[in-house]
């Protein structure tokens, strides 16, 4: 490696975070007692774990390994960063600036599995006390600490695939304090679309992943405590109090770092600062100032919690689609091949966006994005629902029955967005042409991706908290395959029509304003084209044929049960059959059998797929003497 890469750049300019000398000055004693006190107050967390027999728990070797961790995240940039403030020229050798990138993902994503990994030890802590000693024993410990470096090193060598092959033609500066690998792509002297998708789902998967497995456990704890006692509440939220300080202040920067990668926004710096110099710091100010004994706080003790929720609900009863043995073997293999259908023919149409380069635009970017979603649609009930065919009894948990609840209206309220996101992409394409690659920036596309999520996430947190503090008093049976919330709340032992109107105020607030949006949006295209050529109006009909039936199908089925929500109608399971399993089939079917330049692409990939296996099954003798 003799130059750092094909073209011949050997070193970085790292651009400091100020060119004053007396701030530069100030920088260098301020973050020099920063750093100090980093390591010494995470090294006191190591030491005193170590030495102190009453913290040989899972908990706390699970921190003292968050403790290693920070100290690491730490060291990776901040010494050479107080070290530049002194120095005139700030420069990093190419293979520093890779060494950075490679350490900054071990850290970062060994740090975000630790964090599911506490968060999952505190779960069994407070919902499953009497099994903890044998759930959380030395060998699981090991385990999940050696998962999460496994997979932060994974992560790390897939974001350096990324980078290490890309030639730098000249601009080598960088504009952060150490080399981040969004900045640092910018520099390369090619196009970069694919790399920055592939970096941006990459990062964006693990961190949202573990993120929403975050999410979830706490959610899980914070019902299953609140069942139980106002008292054994707080005890649960004074434990929880630390882990989700950290975990917000951790993930906030990061996500929000990721959601504009490749934009130039003032504030990024001062977040690049606050994830690996502020970050690391946290750990020992939050479990040890907390401590009010001056040592550190121990978890929840283990007791005696027989109850799921405050009326000893453990489970719900699914009735599934049919009570007939045959009608079940029919519908399990049914589904089984419907299931397989909707998740390979939506892979097939990211696989496909992914690879060919023609279909590297913002229309078909979102398309990627809303086959990943159909996926998750279909998954979150259908696979148990396939499995509840062939079982006798088909129940589910109570937080598994939350879980549902959760995902089902992430996925919907995020689907509902991307939708609208799809037709204001149409509508720049069509009544904007010109400035459609200005206004459609990959920051425009990222921006409305992230406002999907974010609208799904926000939507099903404020109908899940209508649902985990309702007593159930005995009746537990759910006449459908999965739980949905209007049939979930109708089983509660009081009376809540309150309740029932802000679950269909929320709901019908998110369905109707997106419904409404895509709708006038499709009318202003087709007035737009109206007064320009009948070609033009046919060409435009012809663009907007699959969105517009993808809506009416999507839509339909939701508003029906939730103009209607809780009364029972026998079409009701089909209408939820329809938007669960059927709505993210029309996906593959509609964008792939009516759009040429899919057709083309999918074809494309086959016959490379097909030249690629003839050739690989020619003898090696013979392929020598062919080439």
């Amino acid at each position: 490696m003799d130059q750092g890469n094909m073209s011949g750049v050997t070193e970085f300019v790292l651009n400091s975070l100020s060119g004053s000398r007396e701030l530069q000055l100030f920088y260098f004693a301020f973050f020099t007692v920063f750093y100090l006190s980093i390591v010494l107050g995470n090294l006191f967390i190591l030491l005193t774990i170590i030495s102190e027999p009453m913290l040989h728990t899972p908990m706390y070797f699970l921190l003292s390994n968050l403790s290693f961790l920070d100290v690491c995240l730490s060291t990776f940039a901040t010494p050479k960063m107080i070290f530049d403030f002194l120095m005139e020229h700030k420069t990093i050798s190419f293979e520093g600036c890779m060494a950075q990138i490679f350490f900054l993902h071990v850290f970062a994503g060994g740090e975000m599995m630790l964090l599911v990994a506490m968060a999952y030890d505190r779960y069994v802590a407070i919902c499953q006390p009497l099994h903890y000693a044998t759930v959380m024993n030395v060998h699981k410990c090991i385990v999940l600490v050696v998962g999460s470096w496994i997979i932060g090193v994974l992560h790390s060598i897939s974001q350096l695939v990324f980078t290490v092959n890309l030639p730098f033609c000249g601009p080598n500066k960088v504009d952060s304090f150490f080399c981040d690998l969004p900045l640092v792509i910018k520099l390369a002297c090619t196009d970069t679309y694919i790399l920055q998708v592939l970096m941006l789902s990459d990062s964006g998967l693990m961190a949202m992943m573990s993120f929403f497995l975050l999410l979830i456990s706490y959610t899980v704890i914070l019902v299953t405590v609140r069942r139980r006692s106002s008292a054994g509440m707080a005890k649960a939220r004074a434990t929880l109090t630390a882990h989700i300080t950290v975990v917000t202040l951790f993930f906030g920067p990061c996500i929000f770092i990721y959601a504009w990668p490749f934009s130039d926004l003032p504030v990024d710096k001062l977040l690049s600062i606050f994830y690996t110099v502020f970050t690391p710091l946290l750990n020992p100010l939050i479990y040890t100032l907390r401590n009010k004994e001056g040592r550190f706080r121990a978890g929840l003790p283990p007791g005696p919690m027989d109850k799921a929720n405050s009326s000893g609900v453990f489970e719900f009863v699914l009735l599934g689609l049919s009570s007939s043995q045959e009608l079940q073997l029919f519908f399990f293999a049914f589904f089984s091949v419907l299931y397989v259908v909707i998740v390979l023919g939506n892979l097939l149409i990211i696989i496909t966006v992914t690879s060919d380069t023609s279909l590297h635009s913002p229309m078909y970017f979102l398309l990627g994005n809303l086959s990943f979603v159909d996926i998750c649609q279909a998954s979150f009930a259908t696979p148990k629902m396939i499995a509840d065919f062939l079982s006798e009894h088909k129940t589910i948990s109570f937080n598994g029955c939350i879980a549902q609840i959760f995902f089902i209206h992430l996925f919907t309220g995020g689907e509902m967005v991307l939708l609208v996101s799809m037709a204001y992409d149409r509508y720049v394409a069509i009544c904007k042409p010109l400035h459609y690659l200005v206004i459609m920036s990959w920051r425009t596309c990222t921006v409305l991706v992230v406002i999907s999520w974010t609208v799904g996430l926000v939507h099903t947190l404020s109908q899940l908290s209508f649902t985990v503090n309702l007593p159930f008093c005995g009746p537990n049976v759910v006449d459908s395959f999965f739980c949905d919330l209007p049939r979930v709340t109708k089983l509660a032992c009081l009376d809540s029509y309150i309740i029932e109107i802000l679950i269909v105020v929320n709901s019908g607030i998110l369905s109707l304003s997106t419904f409404s949006v895509l709708v006038s949006s499709y009318v202003i295209i087709l007035v737009t084209v109206w007064f320009k050529s009948s070609a033009a109006m046919a060409k435009a009909f012809s663009t907007l044929a699959a969105h517009i039936t993808v809506v009416i199908l999507f839509f339909g089925p939701c508003i029906f049960i939730y103009v209607w929500p809780f009364t029972t109608y026998p079409v009701d399971k089909v209408l939820a059959i329809f938007y669960t399993i059927f709505t993210p089939i029309l996906n593959p079917v509609i964008y792939t059998l009516r759009n040429r330049d899919m057709k083309a692409a999918m074809k494309k990939i086959v016959a490379h797929y097909l030249r690629s296996k003839k050739v690989s099954e020619i003898p090696l003798v013979v392929r020598n003497s062919l080439y």
